[in-house]
């Protein structure tokens, strides 16, 4: 059986392991899109909106409803992908071990 003083130097590293996974994973990216890849969004892992990108073909003043919706189905596809790469990296850190507060 593990000691307290054990257990506590384990959870001290696996703190310290989280916070360098989460600091990786504001330098990753991903990438959404939506409308044939018309419309794109780009997040870090922490997803938080780097970028968005729409082809010039697609502006044209009578179709802006269409854009703006292609623009928020990029971002969710993006905001998608940046909490599948969140779950993934902490998954690799807590051996599959559900973590309260953790994606």
């Amino acid at each position: 059986m593990m000691n307290i003083a054990e257990m506590m130097k384990q959870a001290k590293e696996l703190q310290e392991k989280m916070g360098t996974v989460q600091a990786d994973l504001a330098s990753k990216t991903v990438v959404g899109s939506a409308g044939a890849g018309m419309v794109s969004a780009q997040m870090n892992g922490k997803g938080e909106l780097l970028d968005v990108t729409i082809d010039k073909t697609i502006v044209k003043p009578e179709e802006v409803e269409m854009l703006q919706d292609l623009i928020v189905a990029a971002v969710r596809d993006a905001a998608r992908k940046a909490g599948e790469l969140g779950r993934s990296e902490m998954t690799k850190l807590t051996g599959g071990l559900k973590v309260p507060g953790l994606f």
